[in-house]
């Protein structure tokens, strides 16, 4: 027994910066944006937040599946942007949707988060402790970017993605995770609330740059192009799985020239690994969930069909996990 995402949804905010409006805030330009990442466009909340796209995602994720709240009995929300702290993000999704036998939590596994609460809720459905669950990536970046860096702000944007997945009688599939706390200065952020209000004043503070996302670019790009493949591999040779078999790779959207240069280490024609980056730029881990949707929405994924979904971030945390579609 394993879940099979019955239903997909997504939401991102209206207002839209393309690569133009960025080269107004940094020294930078479409072409050299467009060349470096694939970025074109990038979605920034306005009245949005990481939970009202949350709530807008699960609701559109339940209606496609055809079921209510009242069916669900799991919630699970990956974001590092939320704009709550207590209750967490979950439990306001929740509240909204009014699942209310729903046990809700959220966790924190940056761009890999979707594929984690997804492998967190396939355990608890193959376990026979929950039957329905609704996991949501939702991130609101725009929040955490450093608008004055060029290495950072071309390629974050904000939105929210989400499934249903729902117990049923089926092959359980094995995931791949892995984490490297040693190598987190790669990419990381410090919290705001980084001290007491009881601190002596004189304690030194961080420079403002630090409660910003800082990442070294040539860092990130090399630990995914090596990890991810290995992943990858690693999930087939787990589940005796052939590389022929999967009709198609969903990874996390950071930059195009990643994901291509996956494509090639795996041997595999870049026609198996969808995109949608040019949309919407790096959004975390709602990334993901927002492609799935729109492939689903589109009839591209056919049932029976076998998906790998692989996700690369901060952490450094990396996993890859099959799903039949």
């Amino acid at each position: 027994m394993t879940g099979r995402i019955c239903g997909t949804g997504s939401c991102v905010p209206s207002f839209v910066m393309d690569n133009n409006d960025i080269a107004k805030l940094v020294d930078t330009s479409d072409e050299w944006i467009r060349e470096r990442t694939g970025v074109v466009r990038r979605h920034i909340i306005r009245e949005e937040t990481t939970v009202s796209m949350a709530v807008q995602a699960g609701r559109q994720a339940l209606e496609n599946a055809g079921i209510t709240a009242d069916d669900v009995d799991l919630i699970i929300v990956s974001t590092i942007s939320s704009n709550v702290i207590l209750p967490c993000t979950a439990c306001e999704v929740q509240r909204e949707l009014g699942a209310k036998r729903a046990t809700c939590f959220d966790l924190s596994a940056a761009c890999t988060g979707f594929v984690v609460a997804y492998n967190t809720a396939a355990a608890y459905l193959n376990a026979g402790v929950y039957q329905t669950a609704l996991i949501i990536g939702s991130e609101s970046l725009s929040n955490l970017t450093n608008w004055k860096d060029r290495g950072t702000c071309i390629l974050f944007g904000d939105g929210a993605g989400a499934a249903v997945l729902k117990s049923e009688d089926m092959r359980y599939y094995l995931p791949v995770t892995h984490s490297d706390g040693s190598k987190g200065e790669a990419l990381c952020c410090r919290s705001r609330y980084d001290r007491s209000e009881l601190s002596p004043e004189d304690l030194p503070k961080p420079d403002e740059k630090e409660y910003l996302m800082q990442m070294d670019g040539r860092e990130v790009f090399m630990f995914a192009v090596k990890s991810v493949p290995q992943a990858v591999k690693e999930v087939l040779e787990k589940n005796n799985v052939a590389q022929e078999e999967i009709s198609f790779y969903i990874l996390h959207q950071a930059n195009k020239r990643i994901v291509e240069a996956i494509a090639k280490r795996l041997g595999e024609p870049l026609e198996k690994f969808p995109m949608n980056l040019e949309e919407y730029g790096n959004t975390s881990s709602a990334s993901i969930p927002i492609l799935l949707d729109e492939l689903n929405r589109a009839g591209k994924l056919q049932k029976g069909q076998k998906i790998i979904l692989a996700g690369f971030g901060a952490g450094l945390t990396w996993g890859a996990s099959i799903l039949k579609w």
